[in-house]
């Protein structure tokens, strides 16, 4: 028997949005994510384009809209897809959903949180702080709730935990099945491993940073309250790098462009002029490019007296004993190989697709590179970076067109 529902797998931005599409056209949305709440990468973004707000302005305005649409978009975090089997308008979907152990109401645990003695390494911080096992991801989160991290606690910290009436430890695994008619891949990205580039510091240089730890630096509920500061010493850089297509446009690891680097380094250069006037910034590049419309915020950028554009790509980075970061490069316009000394270095890693690392549990044609290039014969189909690199505005057109083909799969059977 078909199916009129349909899955998305995956609540970041295209997730979302997709689910919501269909939704508000009257289907039943089944909505998967892996991680303890929505939001995917654009939630660990302090600005993002078109209108460089905060990513609190444009996913609140998501999350009202799943809470309005609740009685047809059905959220499920913590879960995974483990299986899927039958055809194009009537499959079986198995999902586990990993226990969270907060009760529903449980969105007021900041003081039981500090009372908790362990501390671990905190993901969403990308290295750059730690976490207690009680949490919530930002203020913002959707859902409202904190999760506890059970296998990071103590003994001890479990003994305080057990006395809450918002904590049930005895909450365990399940797994449910969904009747789907066609669904929808929103697995978005991953910024591609500092640990790889091994010319580039290979992540062991505390101040050669990625781009996406520059943007919880600078974010207002990050590791340092929006202080963008140099994290072996806490002091705020005066010479700063960033270094373009850091694994990207590269045989060795990424063979494509991703898109957003260039838009993300020159917004990034605004957020550091925006605290520090004073600062020296260089952009070390193979081209820059900013599409369309975004020429012109390039040019805006480029007009300052502090910020100084190099045309090549960088052979090395490497620590100084003075305590600076050592950026190797050719220009590619001179011929002149030079050596420069900085506070920080920004390396711009590229958008690599979670499923090249991940992978989904049944069959969906790809790239080389991990891209989703098929599936809608099969009623499957890709949105936002699972499918291409994109930014915000552009995932969520194509979050919206994986909607319309979901829609037009199970309408037609």
């Amino acid at each position: 028997m078909s199916s009129k529902s349909i899955l998305v797998i995956g609540g970041g931005f295209a997730g979302i949005t997709s689910a919501l599409e269909a939704a508000e056209m009257g289907h039943e949305v089944f909505l998967i994510e892996k991680s303890p709440f929505l939001g995917g990468r654009v939630m660990q973004l302090y600005k993002y384009f078109p209108k460089l707000c905060p990513p609190s302005c444009g996913l609140e305005i998501q999350f009202q809209r799943l809470k309005k649409a609740k009685d047809k978009v059905k959220v499920f975090t913590l879960a995974e897809v483990v299986s899927v089997t039958g055809a194009k308008g009537d499959y079986k979907v198995k999902v586990r959903i990993k226990p969270r152990y907060v009760q529903p109401n449980g969105s007021s645990l900041t003081e039981a949180a500090g009372e908790l003695s362990a501390t671990v390494e905190n993901p969403f911080e990308f290295g750059l702080a730690t976490r207690k096992p009680l949490y919530m991801d930002v203020p913002f989160a959707f859902p409202h709730r904190y999760v506890l991290d059970k296998d990071a606690a103590t003994p001890e910290d479990l003994k305080k935990l057990a006395g809450n009436a918002y904590i049930n430890l005895e909450e365990t695994a399940k797994e449910i099945e969904l009747d789907v008619g066609s669904i929808i891949v929103a697995t978005g990205w991953k910024p591609y491993d500092l640990k790889n580039l091994t010319n580039l510091g290979g992540g062991k240089i505390k101040d050669a940073i990625s781009n996406m730890q520059m943007e919880r630096l600078a974010s207002p509920n990050g590791p340092t309250g929006g202080k963008i500061v140099r994290p072996s010493d806490g002091n705020a850089p005066k010479s700063v790098a960033f270094v373009q297509c850091a694994g990207s446009r590269d045989e060795n690891h990424l063979n494509y462009c991703s898109y957003i680097c260039c838009m993300a380094s020159l917004k990034q250069a605004c957020y550091l002029l925006d605290q520090y006037p004073d600062a020296r910034i260089t952009i070390y590049y193979i081209d820059l490019r900013t599409p369309g419309r975004y020429e012109t915020f390039l040019k805006r950028v480029l007009s300052s007296p502090n910020v100084t554009t190099v045309k090549g790509k960088v052979a090395a980075v490497e620590d100084t004993a003075g305590g600076k970061v050592l950026v190797t490069v050719e220009n590619a316009i001179t011929g002149i190989k030079a050596q420069d000394a900085y506070d920080l270095v920004v390396l711009a890693t590229g958008m690599q697709p979670s499923l090249a690392v991940e992978g989904l549990p049944f069959d969906l044609p790809k790239d080389e590179e991990g891209f989703i290039i098929g599936g809608a014969e099969q009623g499957i189909f890709a949105a936002g970076c699972a499918k291409v690199p994109l930014d915000v505005m552009k995932s969520a057109q194509s979050a919206t067109g994986a909607a319309l083909k979901a829609i037009q799969t199970v309408v037609g059977r």
